[in-house]
């Protein structure tokens, strides 16, 4: 398995960001957009009621450009009128702070002249108040009211009422604004997480140059965000566990636990003891009181590999101890809680043992909410090359050797072979180079193991005369190589093996039971 050194300081910088900008997005979406809208709709309806005037315009004076320009409106219809600051009524009221009332506005030029040539409608006259900002920000916008109805004019009265409702309206600007920059600030936020997260990724002995580990490195970091359980399935070598961790280490907001444990390896008759613990003197042996596994992942994640040889009569427990929540230790009548984020592996057809009556179908569907599907080392051979250089220089430091490079007819060797044992057998074949190489010297290629240094093609050819048999004898011998070697590959499973020969379970069956390397 690949080693890799978890950062605590780059999780605790990254967790601080990711706490950040939730509360961030939390508040932005305490009030929503359609919120803010609807009153700000409200006020356009209202004032022109309680001021018997004719219309109602609401604007806005943006922090960072200083442009103004209107959010909503009477009858605009979409339309953004944006008044100079130095050459309309609205400009010169958000620039002095001060209320203003103007009469007989048909008799004068102005920029209102110019709006109503757009609008259609005929600007008489209008009241205009400031609105202040409640975090010392100036003016942050201004509300105007048109045309006193029965052709009166406005008076003081109405620049005071105005003021006051202004001061109100304040709450909501004030608001729509904060909303704008905190929408701003969590997009720089994630930004900058992303900036953090390609930074580690760049760091941490993790080679991912093809494009299929790179999007997989995509999919744990979506599976960062939340606590939802994965089955991570892959052929033995392939870095499960690894990848268990990353997901685990991603998430966790401080330190907390990662219980890894092999399910094969556990005798069946000690893993109920192992799972949810023991009290003294439950069992001969028993000496001491014992955590179980599930009390250990409290809070964090339990990785359980290997899941697929979770014996039968365990299946229930598990599924109980994890949909609830809890369970007894042996020997105990004390409930025990726990919550924990569920990561397991597996080189098994988990679905396929589902079918075969292997694997409780109610268990499958509890743990595994997304699957992660690993790729074999031959599917990602853009990566051999760097993982062997990386293998290469951290051998030589655990050996405290000095190797002199590796030869390109090695690289090619590695190049072309299939590696059935995965990661796992690229790191054996450079430690077992590394040992058999000289100090100072070049690893060569007569120093590999016989399965890289004999082409396939010699593997392949059948020795002696080639027509001391018949085509159909040379198909058949030539067939049950490949069938012998698909098993070998697959650890003996049928399934895969068929999926390698490109046929059907069933017609591998059958050719099993024809060249009698199966009893029927």
């Amino acid at each position: 398995m690949i080693d890799i050194f978890l950062n605590s300081d780059f999780y605790s910088r990254r967790m601080r960001l990711f706490d950040l900008k939730a509360r961030l997005e939390k508040v932005a979406s305490a009030w929503t957009v359609s919120d803010y809208k609807s009153l700000l709709m409200f006020y356009v309806n209202f004032l022109p009621k309680i001021m018997d005037a004719e219309r109602c315009t609401i604007y806005i004076n943006e922090m960072e450009t200083e442009i103004i320009w209107s959010i909503y409106g009477t009858q605009l219809n979409n339309q953004k009128i944006k008044p100079p600051k130095d050459k309309s009524i609205v400009g010169k009221v958000i620039g002095s702070g001060e209320a203003a009332v103007e009469n007989h506005l048909e008799d004068r030029e102005g920029f209102h002249k110019k709006i109503d040539s757009i609008t259609g409608f005929q600007t008489r006259n209008m009241v205009c108040a400031p609105i202040q900002s409640l975090t010392g920000h100036g003016v942050t916008g201004a509300v105007q009211i048109l045309n006193k109805k029965e052709d009166a004019d406005f008076n003081q009265f109405d620049m005071d009422r105005l003021n006051e409702i202004a001061g109100y309206l304040s709450i909501s600007i004030e608001s729509i604004l904060l909303n704008g920059e905190i929408l701003k600030i969590s997009k720089q936020l994630n930004e900058e997480i992303q900036s953090l997260d390609e930074s580690y990724f760049s760091e941490i002995p993790f080679v991912a140059n093809s494009p299929v580990m790179q999007k997989l490195l995509e999919q744990v970091r979506m599976l960062w965000e939340t606590p939802v359980n994965v089955l991570i399935q892959g052929e033995n070598g392939t870095g499960k566990e690894l990848i268990a961790r990353m997901i685990h280490e991603g998430y966790s907001e401080s330190a907390r636990p990662f219980v890894a444990v092999n399910c094969a390896s556990i005798p069946e008759t000690l893993m109920e003891s192992e799972f949810f613990g023991h009290e003294k003197g439950a069992f001969s042996g028993a000496i001491n009181s014992k955590k179980g596994l599930f009390e250990e992942a409290d809070g964090g994640t339990l990785f359980l590999d290997e899941i697929g040889d979770l014996p039968l009569t365990m299946q229930p427990k598990f599924l109980r101890a994890i949909q609830e929540g809890e369970g007894y230790r042996v020997g105990s009548n004390k409930l025990s809680k726990f919550q924990f984020r569920v990561i397991c592996a597996s080189n098994k057809n988990l679905k396929e043992m589902v079918t075969n009556g292997e694997f409780r179908e109610d268990l499958y569907f509890r743990l595994f909410s997304v699957e992660i599907l690993l790729p074999t080392l031959r599917e990602r051979k853009e990566d051999i090359i760097p993982l062997a250089m990386s293998f290469l220089d951290d051998v030589c430091k655990n050996f405290k050797k000095t190797i002199d490079g590796i030869s390109p007819e090695v690289f090619k060797l590695f190049e072309q072979y299939d590696w059935p044992g995965n990661v796992r057998q690229l790191k054996r074949e450079i430690e077992r180079l590394v040992a058999l190489t000289p100090q100072g010297e070049e690893i060569t290629s007569d120093k590999c193991s016989k399965d890289l240094i004999s082409p396939q093609s010699d593997r392949l050819m059948v020795p002696g005369d080639p027509f001391s048999k018949s085509l159909q004898d040379h198909v058949k011998d030539l067939e049950i190589h490949l069938i012998e070697q698909a098993l070998e590959k697959s650890n003996g499973s049928k399934s895969k093996a068929s999926d390698l020969l490109g046929i059907t379970r069933q017609g591998l069956h059958k050719k099993l039971i024809r060249y009698e390397m199966e009893k029927n």
